[in-house]
């Protein structure tokens, strides 16, 4: 008895985790709740972990690992059918169920992220009509820890112009750099970092067209005379590999208060140039990028944050995508398909918290292998 209690308590202290969650409203009578909300969630995690796509997978995989779900939790009426899951998550409420999570990531991290990548992502199956009314979600992404920090559903009439305040009021960013694509390029995405003791990165393209015509042709006005009429700071990276060569400099133009005299910009320190160059063979391709920043570091230490917003893309996006089959998701129903989004985030997070050197895929692949390497996922 001393021993199956150990056993017990160490398992309840395995999903620790579950108390972040606590707070989650469940409206279900609670003289006919044969499935507690936290089973519920363990049930569905764990089954993402091991490779469930939808509910009918999880449904199946509460089914063959009862044994092992009951390390966890009491299962004392097994798990639910996969109706019964659909109906659950359709009706959870997403917002708090978001909120939750965020103040579990914040416990997992510890430390505040130093670069926090924002992109949006659509989970193209979702919807009945397509992409037209399928969800999409704009996530913060600590690029550095590879962890997801936050995520909002754009809302129908919207987009992510007004889903990034929203994320942003979600997260402590003070001292981070955040990095955001063309679409945030906004003023008040810009005033709203800066409030929040943060820096920004913005990428700049014709969304801002008088702005970008600007800084385009003082850049190009700069370049041909080498720069030696602005105050500026470089840096210079060359990445080899798979018959490619790419290099990269980087420009930082730091003195912009002629661009901010008729602009004002909130906050803008520097304008940042990307002059790539892509050799492939005897093809050459030369690219140049251009963005605002708030910070006052130097080109060594800036353009590496440029090329850190990338993680989202591949460190998230598609391992979401090549992993968890997001793009294949036929969870459609109400609140279902954002909430299910949410359980792919913890189980990616946890997936990479995990100490190795093996690919989110072979992690997903040995949980659904080995029930002691799946227990100890939801460890970490």
């Amino acid at each position: 008895m001393e021993d199956s209690g150990a056993a017990l308590a160490a398992a309840v202290e395995a999903t620790v985790f579950l108390g972040y969650f606590n707070e989650m409203p469940d409206h279900r009578q609670a003289g006919k709740v044969a499935y507690p909300l936290d089973e519920v969630l363990l049930l569905a995690l764990m089954a993402v972990l091991a490779g469930a796509e939808g509910f009918t997978d999880i449904a199946r995989f509460g089914e063959k690992k009862l044994e092992l779900l009951r390390r966890f939790r009491p299962f004392h009426n097994g798990t639910p059918s996969h109706d019964h899951l659909g109906d659950l998550f359709a009706a959870l409420d997403a917002q708090a169920f978001r909120r939750c999570f965020v103040a579990w990531v914040a416990g997992l991290t510890g430390t505040p992220a130093r670069v926090i990548a924002i992109d949006g992502k659509t989970s193209r199956r979702s919807g009945r009509k397509g992409a037209r009314d399928a969800l999409h979600t704009v996530t913060a992404f600590a690029a550095r820890e590879r962890l997801v920090l936050a995520q909002v559903k754009t809302d129908a009439k919207s987009n992510e112009i007004t889903a990034i305040p929203a994320l942003l009021d979600l997260l402590s960013i003070k001292g981070a750099v955040v990095t955001i694509d063309a679409m945030g390029c906004q003023r008040e995405i810009a005033r709203k970092i800066i409030d929040k003791g943060a820096d920004y990165i913005l990428a700049l393209k014709g969304n801002q067209a008088s702005l970008h015509g600007d800084i385009e042709l003082f850049v190009k006005e700069q370049k041909y005379v080498n720069f030696a009429q602005a105050k500026i700071s470089t840096c210079q990276t060359i990445d080899a590999g798979h018959g490619r060569i790419e290099t990269r400099h980087a420009t930082l133009i730091h003195d912009v208060g002629w661009l901010q005299d008729r602009h004002d910009w909130p906050g803008l320190n520097a304008v940042i140039v990307i002059d790539s160059t892509r050799e492939i063979g005897a093809t050459s391709e030369c690219e140049t990028r251009l963005y605002l920043t708030s910070s006052p570091l130097n080109a060594t230490e800036l353009a590496p944050m440029v090329r850190d917003h990338w993680a989202i893309e591949n460190s998230l996006h598609w391992v979401l995508d090549m992993a968890f089959k997001d793009d294949e998701s036929r969870v459609r129903t109400d609140q279902a398909p954002e909430n299910f989004v949410t359980i792919k985030h913890m189980a990616a997070n946890l997936a990479r918290k995990t100490p190795g050197r093996d690919s989110i895929r072979l992690r997903l692949k040995t949980a659904a292998w080995d029930d002691d390497y799946l227990a100890n996922l939801i460890k970490a």
